[in-house]
């Protein structure tokens, strides 16, 4: 359980992880301080991926699950610095609250699930049953989910737990997120003469606003699979007295439980059909965006934008011994859904592992200006997690 010095601890060390910066593709610094902790905590084994995912095990005495606490390295840029009260990479303390990149997302949760473990791990003498495993993880920012892929691969987790933010309620569930393309073809002319060319951009135009028209899906608990314009490109660019011959437009789609791949994308495809059998000259085709970053080890990582949703009943047996665990060390979690997309995707929403999403702070905060975490939202999240573990590791 918490005292003073653990309450120190978790500030301490949410504090090095807020001051190491960790754009995506630059996490090492902050897999550095994780793993200076682990192993200093007495963690029995810390592993890092070809990713640079990095992960410290717990292992109990006797058998039993295996719990994976999931939690990104990784935060989207400051913008201008000068934006900020306080320094972004400085982590300092006011007024109760930790500033800087990453304290809400989400390197306080992070720094809670790490001091958790080991503070369990030290209460119990390791006897409990099962494995715990902390996951610091690459690229979430960019793939949700993709990095995970791996993690669940080595680790093949009975449970997970997201650490977003959820101001301490327990999450089920979450819309997931696709990024498609829609892209058309058409044949360069001088502009001077544009009836002897066929202008890309005035064809998506008609797709564009054929798409409006669609009809959205709706879940009675995530809400609607909205379908949002994101980007428009064009080329040549600039155009210079050119035809556009290539157009492409990015669309935000959120996605619902059961949604595939191919459903997704047949309403689409049927829609484009229905109008090139009345436009002779209309090409297109509609598509996922591929995504390709580079890893802070030198390993590429790559993921077609396609992160399912997921929901989770709250009457399931993993949940209601959770909730039964916290409501006995006197709090009180609401159970709810995330409205972003996060990890979940891949363990719950692809691998259909057993998941639950609990985190420190409020979700508006991420990739703010000023971002903060409230240290009595930090300290409260390393207790929850705590519990999280008793409760199943039994």
């Amino acid at each position: 359980m918490l005292n003073n010095i653990r309450e120190e601890e978790v500030i301490q060390l949410c504090q090095k992880l807020v001051q190491a910066k960790s754009y995506s593709g630059e996490e090492e610094r902050v897999s550095e301080e994780l793993t200076e902790f682990f192993y200093s905590k007495g963690f029995d084994e810390v592993i890092k991926d070809s990713y640079g995912n990095t992960i410290g095990i717990m292992k109990g005495k006797r058998p039993g699950k295996k719990l994976l606490f999931d939690g990104h390295m990784d935060t989207v840029p400051v913008g201008n610095i000068k934006d900020w009260t306080y320094p972004p990479f400085e982590a300092e303390i006011h007024d109760g609250k930790i500033y800087g990149r990453g304290t809400s997302d989400m390197k306080g949760a992070l720094a809670a699930m790490a001091a958790a473990a080991a503070n369990f791990a030290e209460d119990t003498d390791k006897d409990f049953a099962g494995e715990i495993y902390v996951a610091g993880v690459v690229h979430e920012e960019c793939f949700e989910g993709v990095a995970a892929r791996k993690i669940s691969q080595a680790v093949k987790p009975d449970f997970v737990v997201i650490g977003e933010a959820s101001e301490l309620n327990l999450k089920i569930g979450q819309r997931g997120r696709a990024e498609i393309k829609v892209e058309t073809f058409g044949v360069p002319a001088h502009s001077a003469n544009p009836e002897k060319g066929v202008n890309a951009v005035y064809k998506m135009a008609k797709i564009i606003e054929a798409l409006r028209g669609l009809t959205p899906t709706e879940h009675p608990v995530l809400g609607k699979g909205i379908l949002e314009l994101t980007d428009i490109k064009s080329s040549p660019y600039p155009g210079a007295s050119v035809v556009p011959e290539y157009c492409s437009a990015t669309y935000d789609r959120r996605l619902l439980v059961g949604e595939t791949k191919e459903s997704v994308l047949a309403p689409i495809e049927a829609l484009l059909a229905e109008l090139k059998s009345n436009d002779p000259e209309l090409k297109a085709r509609v598509s996922y965006s591929v995504g390709k970053e580079s890893c802070y080890t030198g390993e590429e990582i790559e993921g077609e934008r396609f992160f399912p949703g997921w929901l989770f009943d709250k009457e399931e047996a993993y949940i209601e011994t959770v909730l039964t665990e916290l409501k006995e060390m006197g709090y009180s979690p609401a159970i709810t859904q995330y409205n972003f997309c996060t990890n979940g995707s891949h363990y719950a929403g692809e691998a259909g592992i057993k998941t639950i999403g609990m985190g420190p702070s409020k979700e508006n905060l991420a990739h703010t200006i000023n971002e903060y975490i409230e240290i009595d939202q930090l300290t409260r999240v390393t207790d929850n997690y705590y519990g999280i573990m008793k409760a199943l590791l039994r």
